[in-house]
């Protein structure tokens, strides 16, 4: 059963029976109560990540002893990073009977900056909604305030707006209602005798868990949303920790209930009311769909599903095969036809080239487990991208792959090329290792690329260099605060945003949970 919905410039075709058979995998919420830990404040650090660190200052349970008035404020630490609602927020009135509303604002943060920069400085490209903070005004004290907003924090910052000259408030009681659909006791521990491993793979467990709600959030403050690009490196970490495979396939089928009418699907839904496409698409996004859907039947061997949904992944082959010109090649364009990395000097040909031929391998592997009569259409697309990228991509002087019109020469045409197999193992290996070497300018500035640059270093045999670059990037990423994994991290950058500010950067993103995948699936 198919519905028609349009969506900007885009006509969906729902598909009613696939959206259905996602609505009955909905998985129950885990629900965890849990109380603050200490009262803080923000100071000035110009040694710490964005210019400001958390300097505690006594346990949390002291603040029942304190009342606040016009222009107080407090900052609480929960200890670790929650997704959840403050549920009960217990205020009473000291001294006289308040005679006039409590004016409150309560600002919610995953990082220190959120607390004492105020929102109202924020001039990014990205809505300032998505900054998390709200005010009130309450009749009755006391009383028992309760916000209906889930959030996505550490830090609770609560500030008296107003209140009468005649009484100010105390506050006995804050806590938070946390959710997830993570079951952390399906979680085998890791044991392992480095410690910054172990704190690596604890920290990418609790990224993935706060990331997985009724799908695989690509980041609970922001954007909420499914990505495509973020499911299949989630899909890969929940594998090897909380096993949770009907997420997976209610989310494989969320994708596939809402292709456009030519068959491509959207590089994310949002699920929060209906199922709605984004008239956002991505090549690279819409390709993944084949490899999800094969890493899913790798660990589920759920046949069903996979003969439901193959045609839907094979029509994104072929949707990409229409991208490529005479010679086989990716078509050179400067839209924003494909994701790869934020990093906004980044020419996609290439990059994009070895992700398609990445994908192709996966669709033959599929191809032959359902008997499909596409596959020797497969396997001749398969030997003409890799020929053309050998032949026209291919800088045998520089040693490396270039990409566009200018011959760029960047981290992400390597990397991807080297997940591709363009070439055999040991001329991967060396590429790698040059391409350590020489570092060149366009490099990386996400997770995301980066989980591809460790995983391709363990594929050619580099293990030790693997686990240096995991180190380096994730360890450094803990060593500056992190208790989830961020969005974005550039070691030699660490206010980069590529939305205008910092502060709307999200600090628990799924696409950076990827170490205990490749700690637990290569044994580092």
């Amino acid at each position: 059963m198919a519905n028609i919905q349009v969506v900007k410039d885009h006509t969906i075709i729902r598909n009613e029976d696939f959206i259905a058979k996602a609505e009955q995998l909905k998985p129950e919420l885990i629900c965890t109560e849990v109380h603050p830990v200490h009262l803080i404040d923000v100071v000035s650090d110009e040694s710490a990540v964005h210019g400001w660190r958390a300097n505690i200052l006594e346990p949390a349970e002291a603040l029942a002893d304190k009342s606040f008035g016009k222009g107080d404020s407090f900052i609480l630490d929960f200890g670790t990073h929650l997704v959840g609602y403050l549920d009960h927020i217990h205020i009473n009135p000291v001294g006289s009977p308040p005679d006039a509303p409590l004016h409150l604002k309560i600002t919610f943060g995953e990082m220190p900056i959120e607390m004492a920069e105020p929102f109202s400085s924020y001039e990014g490209w990205i809505s300032s909604s998505w900054l998390q903070e709200e005010v009130f005004h309450i009749d009755v004290l006391p009383g028992v305030l309760s916000l209906p907003r889930r959030y996505s924090f550490r830090y609770v910052k609560f500030e008296v707006l107003a209140a009468s000259q005649k009484y100010s408030v105390s506050f006995d009681e804050i806590v938070c209602l946390t959710v997830t659909s993570a079951d952390v006791s399906k979680v085998t521990p890791l044991e392992h005798t480095d410690e910054l491993i172990k704190k690596i793979d604890a920290v990418s467990i609790k990224t993935l868990q706060d990331c997985m709600q009724l799908v695989f959030e690509d980041g609970p403050k922001r954007d909420r949303r499914l990505w495509l690009g973020d499911l299949r490196l989630q899909a890969l970490a929940n594998y090897e920790t909380f096993k949770n495979y009907d997420l997976v396939k209610r989310n494989l089928y969320l994708f596939a209930g809402v292709p456009n009418d030519k068959g491509q699907i959207t590089a994310n839904v949002f699920t929060f009311a209906d199922l709605i496409a984004d008239d956002t698409y991505l090549l690279d996004y819409s390709i993944f769909f084949v490899t999800t859907l094969y890493d899913y039947y790798l660990e589920s061997q759920d046949m069903d599903t996979l003969t439901e949904l193959w045609p839907l992944a094979l029509m994104q082959i072929e949707i990409a095969l229409g991208y490529l010109d005479e010679r086989h090649l990716i078509r050179d364009s400067n839209s924003w036809y494909s994701f790869i990395d934020w990093n906004q000097d980044l020419n996609k040909q290439t990059p994009t080239q070895g992700v398609l031929i990445y994908a192709i391998r996966r669709a033959i592997r599929i191809a032959e487990i359902v008997s499909c009569d596409s596959l020797g259409m497969l396997q001749q697309q398969l030997n003409l991208t890799v020929e053309a990228a050998k032949e026209h991509l291919w800088d045998e002087a520089a040693g490396f792959f270039v990409s566009g019109a200018d011959r760029q020469v960047s981290w992400a045409s390597q990397i991807w090329m080297v997940h591709a197999e363009v070439w055999e193992p040991q001329k991967n290996k060396e590429l790698l290792n040059r391409l350590l070497e020489a570092k060149p300018v366009v490099g990386v500035t996400t997770p995301y690329l980066y989980h591809h640059l460790v995983e391709a270093l363990i594929i050619v045999g580099e293990t030790s260099q693997a686990i240096a670059q995991m180190k380096a990037y994730w360890g450094e990423m803990i060593k500056d605060g992190a208790d989830t994994f961020w969005e974005l991290y550039d070691p030699s950058n660490k206010s980069f945003s590529p939305y205008g500010n910092p502060m709307i950067n999200s600090y628990c993103h799924a696409w950076s949970c990827t170490p205990t995948y490749l700690i637990r699936k290569y044994n580092l």
